[in-house]
């Protein structure tokens, strides 16, 4: 890109430059069906790398270009590993206008904001029943913006309760039964062992906050959709009070550990690694698989049940993640693009790399393959989760409003029913409003 400092003669010659150059590679110095048929895929790193070395969704790309027979071929660049910096990036080359961005892997959550900014390709008319048959119940609820299906579930993610049976059976607890928040706390707390959360200030404490709202019967946003100002929040109501009171019960009980304020999902697991702490676990899926790698001593005494419920009686809604599949509205190719999309999100594509990366399809069918179901033996309640998840708010402001929370609700030791909920509104509000900056 030329400098700013440059003079506008020579920003103009370069311009001219460049259009002669192109002129004269479609002319004969590149063969222009050639680069068409070139499709780039942005991915999320998933923490798996395939026998052959690769992140399993390259594998996937090199797949898909070889059983398109020349329609297109797919290389792939990684984005940065936090959400938050994933988002940063698609965003300047959405903003930019950049046609080599074709397909990208993006968090549920930001879906939204692309779509009402005009950056995302509206999935195909005659592509929607396809890439939305079999999904789970609510992974197509964040790929929708204002009616308009603007993605494909590629896979979904859920968080079930990990447990000791040992632990859980020593303090009572019937996990025939579905349990409560509170008695799970209380469980910990008897048996002087821990229940592992995220609660850092990261995207994964919003996770939670949101999961306990929505299984409180509540919502953070209560209007989807709305605009500025006129988006209405559901924090400081009895469900956004009883998510408090939660997060500050297990912060003044000592169950979430020694550091519970910077707790992630790894720290959380590591915690429930530990045969002296390990007790309870609110943590995705991938986590079997993570716990077998280090060949912890209690393996089978390991076991699951589905998220806790907020209110007793009340079905608990658990978070719901994973990735939704977008072409770039800019891209040369967007024909290409979601050719590809339906190859990369076929059942069969999703079982292999659900048993590459340990992380969830978005095709119920999926979880009854035999192959999944031996390395997953708990694959019925993961579908189960995800067709009960609740996702998280579905607004083109959600960076604003996770941010706000995170800061509201931090540190965790500090939170009250009575007051972070009214304070997390206030500031919401005032950032919508223009009135305040994060």
């Amino acid at each position: 890109m030329p400098r700013r400092r440059l003079r506008t003669r020579k920003a103009v010659s370069a311009a001219v430059l460049a259009v002669t150059m192109g002129a004269l590679a479609a002319c004969g110095g590149q063969d222009p069906a050639a680069s068409s048929k070139q499709l780039t895929w942005y991915i999320n790193p998933d923490g798996a790398v395939s026998e052959e070395g690769k992140a399993n969704q390259a594998i996937l790309a090199q797949r898909c270009s070889e059983a398109s027979n020349g329609e297109y071929s797919i290389e792939v660049q990684t984005l940065p590993r936090e959400a938050t910096d994933q988002r940063q990036q698609l965003l300047r080359r959405l903003a930019a206008g950049d046609p080599g961005t074709d397909l990208m892997s993006i968090d549920p959550v930001f879906v939204a904001e692309f779509a009402e900014a005009g950056f995302l390709d509206p999935v195909p008319e005659a592509d929607k029943a396809q890439l939305t048959e079999d999904a789970v119940n609510s992974i197509t609820d964040p790929a929708t913006w204002k009616g308009q299906l603007v993605g494909a579930p590629m896979w979904a993610n859920t968080q079930v309760l990990w447990y000791r049976k040992s632990v859980a059976q020593k303090a009572g607890l019937d996990m025939s039964q579905p349990v409560t928040w509170d008695q799970v706390i209380d469980a910990a707390k008897a048996t002087n062992t821990t229940v592992g959360v995220q609660a850092r200030r990261y995207e994964g404490y919003s996770v939670w906050i949101n999961a306990l709202i929505e299984s409180g019967g509540g919502h953070i946003v209560t209007n989807p959709g709305a605009v500025g100002a006129d988006v209405q929040l559901g924090l400081d109501t009895e469900a956004g009070q009883n998510a408090a009171r939660i997060i500050q019960k297990v912060a003044q009980e000592g169950v979430g550990g020694p550091a519970l304020s910077s707790s992630n999902e790894e720290t959380a697991l590591e915690q429930f690694a530990s045969p002296a702490s390990s007790g309870f676990l609110l943590n995705w899926p991938y986590v079997w698989a993570a716990l077998a790698e280090r060949q912890v001593p209690f393996q089978d005494d390991i076991a699951w049940a589905r998220y806790p419920q907020a209110t007793q009686g009340q079905e608990s809604r658990p978070p719901l993640g994973g990735i939704i599949l977008g072409v770039n509205a800019a891209s040369d190719n967007k024909a290409g693009a979601w050719s590809a999309i339906k190859c990369i999100t076929s059942q069969e594509n999703q079982v292999q790399y659900m048993l590459g990366t340990g992380n969830p399809a978005a095709r119920k069918k999926v979880f009854d393959d035999p192959r999944v179901v031996q390395q997953f033996p708990m694959a019925a309640l993961i579908r189960e989760s995800l067709d009960a998840g609740a996702a998280r708010p579905v607004t083109q402001y959600y960076g604003d409003i996770s941010t706000a929370l995170q800061r509201v609700f931090s540190p965790p030791e500090a939170v009250t029913p009575e007051r972070t909920p009214q304070e997390a509104t206030e500031l919401i509000q005032n950032v919508l409003k223009g009135e305040a900056l994060l």
